[in-house]
């Protein structure tokens, strides 16, 4: 099954001029924050795009697949998951994956202020031993259970859970890291323009700008973006502009007028092309439908 297809972006998009500081509508933070522990299942209630769509959070998140299997896009590179996989993603990386009706597991979010000692690149590790797998669902259990009590000193002891998890994910990078080959050109590109794209995404840039930013030809990188996650560097793009468009949508009462502006569109006219392309809805239409 292909994900995130639609028309170029860059029919929709500003002409380069200076970026402007984006308004603070496009900026809203996801809630809660908190610590917390979700099921997989559950992330895609209120649409797929939640989960499909290619975003990043504003805090880590780990992501234990424990049945189903699917494709994942983490940092620009798509790779196919499975039971027993432990998908790390660092705040501000960009990802998106599929969740089928057989998709089970937990998603644990660390929140924006964790103080636990985590990964700082995104990880995919495939758990094959039952012993790892045991442990990471038995902290898993521990720290939902100590958010779930009332007990005294519940909250510091989740947190010192989540400590034992942060030790759980070096003990498994370790081997995996040194067994693992060195990334291609292609793949180091396409995460430099992963993270470039989730940065700038409003500045009503297109590929052409992204790729020079980058030092490479657009052509160039809408090669390599296909080599590594089967998608051309502007349905990236756009992916992601979409999905910030339906969060606000959903999520605010930030008028469409306002915004198209922030995420760089010329007029609402041409968000609301953009947009109808994209899902078969109107901006409007899409709220009303919320």
């Amino acid at each position: 099954m292909k994900l995130f297809t639609a028309p170029p972006l860059s029919q929709f998009a500003r002409p380069r001029t200076e970026t402007a500081p984006a308004p603070r509508a496009a900026l809203l933070p996801e809630t809660p924050s908190n610590l917390r522990i979700v099921p997989i299942a559950r992330l895609a209630q209120g649409g797929r795009w939640r989960v499909e769509a290619m975003r990043a959070l504003s805090e880590p998140c780990l992501l234990w697949f424990t049945r189903g299997q699917g494709r994942i896009t983490m940092g620009g590179e798509t790779r196919g998951y499975g039971p027993h996989n432990a998908v790390f993603i660092p705040a501000g990386v960009m990802h998106g994956f599929e969740v089928g009706p057989q998709t089970h597991g937990q998603a644990i979010f660390f929140g924006r202020d964790s103080d636990v000692t985590l990964p700082e690149t995104p990880q995919h590790l495939r758990i094959r031993e039952a012993g790892p797998q045991a442990e990471l669902s038995g902290i898993i259990e521990a720290v939902q259970r100590e958010l779930d009590s009332t007990r005294p000193g519940a909250d510091r002891a989740a947190r010192h859970h989540l400590g034992l998890l942060g030790v759980w994910l070096e003990r498994q990078i370790a081997p995996a890291t040194a067994d693992a080959p060195r990334p291609s050109a292609a793949k180091r590109l396409v995460a430099r323009y992963s993270a470039l794209l989730e940065r700038d995404f409003r500045s009503g840039h297109g590929v052409s700008d992204f790729a020079a930013e980058l030092g490479v030809t657009s052509t160039h990188l809408t090669r390599s973006c296909r080599e590594t996650c089967g998608r051309a560097a502007h349905d990236l793009l756009q992916d992601r502009k979409m999905f910030e468009a339906r969060r606000l949508l959903a999520d605010t009462r930030v008028p469409v007028k306002q915004i198209a502006d922030a995420l760089g569109f010329a007029s609402p006219a041409y968000f609301t092309r953009a947009f109808h392309a994209k899902t078969g809805k109107t901006p409007t239409q899409f709220r009303r439908a919320g």
